[in-house]
C-alpha cells in the first residue's frame, strides 16, 4: 500500500457523528470527485476503505443510498453513483443548490462556518481528490479537482486556515500542492491523519540529518584537501631549499618546522604546532611556513 493510501485509510477510519460534519465531507468529496452534475453524482475510487467509508458517510448526511455500488468482491475501480433525480435534489439542496440551475460549481461557504465543517470539507477533498508521496522518497502533497472555481475558493478556505498552498493547472485540473514537509505534516495534522504526519516530521528529521553528515563529509574532505595540498606546497618548498642552500643555512625556529612538516606530511598546521618543542601558535607556525615559502621562492 502507497503512502497516500495509508493516509487515506487512516482517516476514513474517522466516523463523523455530527450530520453536518459528514455533509461537510461529502461536499468536499463531491466537489473534487468525478462527476457531480444534473444528471449523476459518480465516484470512482480503488481505495478499498474510502469505498467501505462512502455508504455509510452518504447515508449520514443526506439518509439516502446510492443507486450503483460495486460488485461484492469487487477489485480494481469501484464505481458508486446516484442518478435518481429526488436522490439529486436532495443533495444539491444540502448544499443550497439547485440541480437544473447548477451551470458551474462554486464552494457554498455559508454551509462550511463552523472550523471543524471546513476541517471536513478540506478531508474530503483529499480522500476525493488528493494525494501525497512518500516522504522517504520526497515531500509533495496535492489537491486536484476539475472545477477551477473550486481550487480558487478552496485556496481562500486553506489561507483563513492558517495554509499557504501553491496553485498550478495539469491536464485540465486545476491542483493545490504544499512541497514543504513541514505544510505538509500540519495539513495531515489538521485533517485527522495523525500517524501520516508523524512519518512526514521523522522522514524530514532523518532528512535533515543526513544532509547535515554529508555536509560535515563534504566539509571535512574538502579541509582534508586543502591540508594535503598545502602541505605538498611546503614539502616543494622545503626541497628546493635543501637543493639550494641546505636546511644548516636556515634559522633554527624555521630548520624545526623544515623537518617536522618533512617528518609529517600530512599533518595540519595545528599538529604541527602541538608537535614543537616546545609547541608553539597556530598562526606563529603558518608565520613561519610563509618564510620558508618565501625564501624557496627567491631560490627559484
Amino acid at each position: 500500500m502507497s503512502f497516500s493510501s495509508e493516509a487515506k485509510a487512516e482517516l476514513c477510519r474517522l466516523r463523523p457523528q455530527k450530520k453536518n460534519i459528514a455533509a461537510a465531507e461529502c461536499y468536499g468529496i463531491l466537489l473534487y470527485g468525478n462527476s457531480f452534475s444534473a444528471r449523476e453524482i459518480r465516484l470512482v475510487t480503488a481505495q478499498p476503505d474510502f469505498a467501505a467509508l462512502l455508504p455509510r458517510l452518504f447515508y449520514r448526511a443526506f439518509g439516502l443510498e446510492f443507486d450503483e455500488l460495486p460488485a461484492e468482491n469487487a477489485g480494481g475501480k469501484l464505481r458508486f453513483a446516484v442518478t435518481a433525480p429526488d436522490k439529486l435534489r436532495t443533495i444539491f439542496a444540502a448544499f443550497g443548490l439547485e440541480p437544473e440551475s447548477t451551470l458551474s460549481h462554486h464552494v457554498n461557504f455559508g454551509v462550511l462556518e463552523e472550523d471543524e465543517e471546513r476541517t471536513a470539507f478540506i478531508r474530503g477533498a483529499f480522500l476525493a481528490g488528493g494525494s501525497t508521496t512518500d516522504p522517504e522518497k520526497g515531500f509533495h502533497l496535492e489537491l486536484s479537482t476539475p472545477h477551477r472555481s473550486v481550487s480558487r475558493e478552496t485556496m481562500s478556505l486553506l489561507l483563513d486556515m492558517g495554509f499557504e498552498p501553491r496553485e498550478a493547472m495539469r491536464g485540465g485540473n486545476a491542483l493545490l500542492y504544499f512541497k514543504r514537509a513541514d505544510a505538509i505534516a500540519d495539513f495531515l495534522t489538521a485533517v485527522g491523519a495523525m500517524n501520516a504526519s508523524m512519518s512526514v516530521q521523522t522522514a524530514k528529521v532523518e532528512k535533515d540529518m543526513r544532509n547535515t553528515i554529508t555536509r560535515r563529509v563534504n566539509c571535512d574532505s574538502a579541509n582534508a584537501d586543502k591540508v594535503v595540498t598545502a602541505a605538498q606546497e611546503q614539502l616543494d618548498a622545503i626541497r628546493l631549499i635543501v637543493r639550494s642552500y641546505g636546511l644548516d643555512a636556515l634559522p633554527e625556529p624555521l630548520k624545526e618546522t623544515a623537518l617536522l612538516r618533512i617528518a609529517n606530511p600530512e599533518a595540519s598546521l595545528a599538529d604541527l604546532a602541538q608537535l614543537s618543542m616546545p609547541p608553539v601558535s597556530k598562526s606563529c607556525l603558518n608565520h613561519r611556513m610563509k618564510k620558508i615559502l618565501s625564501l624557496a621562492s627567491r631560490g627559484e
